[in-house]
C-alpha cells in the first residue's frame, strides 16, 4: 500500500503560473534578440543603405596657393641733379603724371649766367680760331718759296691746333652749362602715379642728395612677388619631368589672385619668371606675376595670396572631403563597398584639396565604390546597400581651392 502524500491543492496551480510565466519570457528575449541582432544589418534582417560614389580617374588642374606682396612695375626717385632753391612745384600729389612733365623748378638764374658765360668764352676761343687759322696759311704759302723759317711755319701750325682745340673746349663749356640749366627743371623720368612731396617751394636742394624729392611708381601692370619652397619646386619639376603632370597652356601659367578682404581679383594675370637662387635663410624662391591694373586697385606693398597653375594631372582621382575621416593617428580614412555588398576601410594618401575635394595619390582606384553618405550606419566588415549618385564636377578649382597638405 502507497504512503505517498499527494500534492498540495495550493502549491500545483501556482508553480504551473510561474513556470508559464518565465517560459514566455525567454520566448520574448529570444525575439528581441533576432530582430536587433547588429550581424543582421538592420531590422528584419535588411542591409542598410549608403550613398556611394564610382571612383573614375579624371583631368584636374593643380593650383598652389602662395603668399606674397604686390610691386611697382616700374618706381623711379625723383632727387636733384643741380643745387639751388626750389622756386615752384608743378604737380598734385598722388595725381597721375607723363614722362617729361615738369615736377619741379629750381631758381635757374645762377645757372644761366654760367651759359652765358660760356657762350662768350666760346665766341672768344672761334675768333682767335680765326686769325690763327688765317696766319697759319700765310706762313705755309711763305714757307714754300723760303720767305720764313721753317721753325716759324710749324711755330704757327701748333698756334693752329691749339686754337682748334681751345674752341672745342669752349663748345663742352656751354654744352655743360646748357645741361645744368635743363636740370634746374626736374621733369618725370617715367610716367605713372606720384606720391608725396619731401619738400615745398623756397627749400633748398643739393645735387644727387640722399633724400628723393618726390617717388613715381607705374601701376599698370603691377607685379606680384610670391615665394615658393625649393622643395615643392623640385617636387614640381620632378612630376612634369616624369609625366604625372602635363603643362597648362603656354609656357607662361595663369595665375588668380585673393585679396587681403577675401575677395577674387577680377583680371588674371601671368607668371614672368621664377628667381635663379634660393634665399638662404627661408629656402623659398621667389616667383614674379604681371597683372593688369587699369583700375588701380592693386597698390605696392599690398598683402595677397596667389593661385598658380602647376600643371594638369590626367589621371586624378578626387575624394570628396566629407568622405574622408582621419584616425588617431591622423591618416587620411575612408569607408568603400566592396564588391561582395561588404564594407572595407581604406587609409588613404592625399597630395592637396581641390575645392571641396581631396586629391587621392593612393587608397583609391577606377571602379572603387566610396561611401559619400550614411557613414553613421555601417562598419567595416558590415554588409550594405549603395545607390549610386553623380561625381562632383572637377573643373577649374575654386578661389579657396588648391592648399597644399
Amino acid at each position: 500500500m502507497s504512503t505517498s502524500r499527494p500534492p498540495h491543492p495550493l502549491w500545483l496551480p501556482g508553480a504551473a503560473a510561474l513556470a508559464s510565466a518565465l517560459v514566455a519570457t525567454f520566448v520574448l528575449a529570444g525575439c528581441g534578440r533576432s530582430e536587433a541582432d547588429p550581424a543582421s544589418g538592420g531590422p528584419g534582417g535588411a542591409a542598410p543603405q549608403v550613398s556611394i560614389l564610382n571612383i573614375q580617374p579624371q583631368a584636374v588642374t593643380l593650383t598652389a596657393e602662395l603668399s606674397g606682396r604686390t610691386a611697382a612695375f616700374q618706381l623711379a626717385e625723383v632727387r636733384p641733379q643741380v643745387t639751388g632753391l626750389i622756386q615752384a612745384r608743378a604737380f598734385t600729389e598722388g595725381s597721375e603724371v607723363k614722362a617729361g612733365q615738369l615736377l619741379y623748378q629750381i631758381e635757374p638764374a645762377t645757372y644761366e649766367a654760367a651759359l652765358d658765360s660760356a657762350r662768350a668764352a666760346l665766341a672768344k676761343a672761334e675768333a682767335n680760331l680765326i686769325t690763327t687759322k688765317l696766319k697759319a696759311g700765310r706762313y705755309d704759302e711763305l714757307a714754300g718759296i723760303d720767305a720764313v723759317s721753317k721753325q716759324a711755319r710749324d711755330d704757327t701750325q701748333a698756334a693752329l691746333k691749339q686754337a682748334q682745340a681751345e674752341v672745342a673746349a669752349a663748345q663742352a663749356a656751354v654744352r655743360s652749362a646748357q645741361i645744368s640749366l635743363n636740370h634746374t627743371r626736374v621733369s618725370a623720368p617715367i610716367a605713372g602715379r606720384i606720391g608725396r612731396s619731401a619738400v615745398t617751394a623756397g627749400a633748398l636742394v643739393t645735387a644727387n642728395q640722399a633724400t628723393a624729392l618726390a617717388t613715381v611708381q607705374q601701376l599698370d601692370p603691377i607685379y606680384v612677388d610670391v615665394t615658393q619652397t625649393s622643395a615643392e619646386l623640385l617636387r614640381l619639376q620632378r612630376d612634369l619631368n616624369e609625366g604625372r603632370l602635363q603643362r597648362a597652356g603656354d609656357g607662361q601659367a595663369q595665375v588668380q589672385l585673393l585679396l587681403e578682404d577675401g575677395s577674387t581679383y577680377p583680371l588674371a594675370g601671368k607668371l614672368q619668371f621664377s628667381e635663379v637662387s634660393v634665399d638662404t635663410t627661408s629656402g623659398s624662391v621667389t616667383l614674379r606675376a604681371v597683372f593688369p591694373n587699369p583700375k588701380r586697385q592693386l597698390l605696392p606693398g599690398m598683402y595677397v595670396r596667389a593661385l598658380v597653375n602647376k600643371g594638369v594631372d590626367p589621371q586624378g582621382i578626387l575624394a570628396p572631403q566629407a568622405a574622408v575621416s582621419r584616425d588617431a593617428k591622423g591618416n587620411a580614412t575612408a569607408l568603400v563597398l566592396g564588391t561582395d555588398g561588404k564594407v572595407q576601410a581604406r587609409t588613404l594618401q592625399t597630395t592637396q584639396s581641390v575645392g571641396d575635394q581631396w586629391l587621392v595619390s593612393s587608397g583609391l582606384k577606377a571602379g572603387d565604390k566610396l561611401i559619400v553618405d550614411g557613414l553613421q550606419q555601417v562598419q567595416p566588415g558590415a554588409p550594405a546597400q549603395g545607390v549610386e549618385t553623380r561625381p562632383a564636377s572637377a573643373a577649374a578649382p575654386s578661389a579657396s581651392a588648391a592648399r597644399a597638405n
